[in-house]
């Protein structure tokens, strides 16, 4: 017995243009000692790292934190403010060191 249509409610649309993407999907991250942010965004193709950064709230949840002059990287990689994400891409942005690592290993080798 063949079954009937799907309701034209469940039938997929087409997007506007073929092989266009309206939105990509992307994390933006964020720690500080005692809080840490991980957030999932939907952004337009074409957003660079600081737009994702002001999208994702970041500046607003952490106002004394230049997110401007913060060093940022995508998956480890280091990156520029102005450089584009890609669908997938983990945002990260570093806080400065505390304490260069060399002089932590001399200090703890010291005592």
């Amino acid at each position: 017995m063949p079954s009937a249509p799907a309701p034209s409610s469940c039938k997929a649309r087409p997007s506007a243009k073929p092989g266009t993407v309206s939105k990509i999907s992307i994390s933006v991250v964020y720690a500080e000692p005692t809080e840490q942010r991980l957030l999932e965004l939907q952004v337009p193709p074409g957003t660079t790292i600081s737009q994702a950064i002001e999208q994702s709230g970041l500046p607003q949840a952490f106002p004394k934190v230049d997110f401007a002059k913060a060093p940022k990287g995508i998956f480890g990689q280091p990156r520029q403010n102005t450089d584009l994400v890609k669908n997938g891409d983990r945002v990260e942005v570093y806080r400065p060191l505390l304490l260069d690592p060399k002089e932590s290993r001399r200090q703890r080798a010291a005592r």
